[in-house]
């Protein structure tokens, strides 16, 4: 797989593209996607983890709101990993993950994930490179588990978002009285480290990538939503599931 790089990749929906259109595609993908979520569900032979990242303002709430927030609830598990708490740190850094991961029947989202532990901790020289190559092969062993021992399906989806877009949106939350929760000034000082997280998401890509990422360009949620419906659409619907019958 050659290297990806960011700064070469559109964080828009290509040209001629249009809004209405695309919007109604994925209103039919999600009226699908109920009814594969509920095969999903019944028939339990299957799990299915999402993992979400991105930087800060690219709409990861959002899309979980908007896409994923659609289907049953009963079935769909959100997990958000913020710092590690000082029990979390005592451990090694996937057992704060493995815990949350997705029983059969389940679609699991992580809301920021194991993922953070060789990015942000890169970006602030909190994990040595040598320990993040470390953690990269263990991470891919630990996805490797899932889908080889527990029927996971693993979806990876990058919110693509320029940094122009970034802070037109993170003024919204200093602006907006329906955003203001959301504001943080630590992400302004986050954002200036744009370049070094640039180089730890492409270097991410190029050693964990057995299992592909989806980049999303994520400045137009009306497209992001479209792509990762549609990625999740074609997952399910490759899994050829049937209702299972009466219990005898």
């Amino acid at each position: 797989m050659p290297a990806i790089k960011l700064s070469k990749l559109s964080t828009r929906a290509p040209k001629g593209w249009s809004k209405e259109k695309t919007k109604a595609k994925t209103t039919a993908l999600l009226a699908e996607l109920d009814d594969l979520q509920n095969l999903l569900f019944a028939q339990s032979k299957h799990a299915v983890l999402i993992v979400i990242q991105g930087m800060d303002a690219s709409g990861k709430d959002g899309l979980i709101r908007e896409v994923l927030g659609k289907l049953n609830p009963q079935g769909v598990w959100v997990r958000s990993f913020k710092a590690p708490t000082p029990e979390e740190l005592s451990h090694d850094f996937l057992w704060r993950i493995h815990k949350y991961t997705p029983p059969k029947g389940v679609i699991q989202i992580f809301n920021r994930s194991h993922y953070e532990d060789i990015l942000v901790t890169r970006v602030h020289q909190w994990c040595s490179d040598k320990l993040a190559v470390e953690r990269m092969k263990a991470i891919n062993d630990f996805e490797d588990l899932l889908v080889k021992h527990n029927h996971t399906h693993i979806l990876k989806f990058y919110l693509h978002v320029s940094p122009e877009e970034q802070q037109l949106r993170l003024q919204e939350r200093i602006k907006d009285p329906k955003k203001q929760w959301k504001y943080n000034e630590k992400d302004f000082e986050e954002a200036k480290l744009w370049g070094l997280y640039m180089k730890m998401y492409e270097d991410c890509f190029t050693h964990c990538n057995k299992i592909p990422w989806h980049i999303i360009p994520a400045d137009q949620n009306w497209y992001k939503e479209y792509l990762v419906a549609r990625a999740l659409h074609s997952l399910l619907s490759s899994l050829k599931m049937q209702y299972p019958g009466l219990k005898k």
